[in-house]
């Protein structure tokens, strides 16, 4: 029996601090706000068998005093056990001079990420994108893609940074 995937996109932008001002905007090609993600943003394993591409993304209007960006990717309805849902995607450092990713920016095989960003470890255990893939009968999930303004070039993390 085949079991159907659902999960939505939000795309979601997230200001580093308050004194800045802006309508900062997230939009991609490849995913839309509510709608459901095709098989090329799922992930390949654990019983799923998308193309664990990370979408295209885009955004405009930053914040002044903008330094840098990050990008993240969390599945708030995962059940990890803990509460703390599941996160897919960190790409850091990314130059205030970039405001678009393709797809597939986050394999870290491609060399498609900005020079200098770095992808931080994922709940899979690796480093770059790792697709949405739900337990079978968990019900929708909900991915958000966010981007984050910062007011520094670049954070001085750890090589084995994680969200937890």
């Amino acid at each position: 029996m085949r079991h159907t995937l659902k999960f939505f996109s939000v795309l979601s932008f997230s200001l580093s601090a308050s004194v800045f001002a802006g309508a900062l905007t997230l939009s991609s090609q490849d995913i839309a706000q509510g709608e459901f993600m095709p098989k090329a943003h799922e992930f390949n394993g654990f019983g799923c068998t998308g193309g664990d591409l990370s979408p295209h993304l885009k955004w405009t209007n930053a914040p002044k005093g903008t330094k840098s960006f990050a990008i993240t990717a969390y599945d708030p309805d995962a059940p990890t056990g803990t509460g703390s849902g599941w996160w897919h995607w960190q790409l850091v450092n990314i130059p205030m001079t970039v405001s678009e990713l393709p797809t597939g920016a986050g394999n870290t095989k491609n060399n498609k990420a900005p020079i200098g960003s770095t992808q931080i470890n994922n709940d899979y255990g690796s480093q770059g994108f790792g697709g949405a893939c739900p337990p079978q009968g968990h019900g929708v999930h909900h991915y958000r893609f966010t981007i984050h303004a910062l007011s520094v070039e670049k954070l001085d993390l750890p090589a084995d940074a994680s969200a937890h």
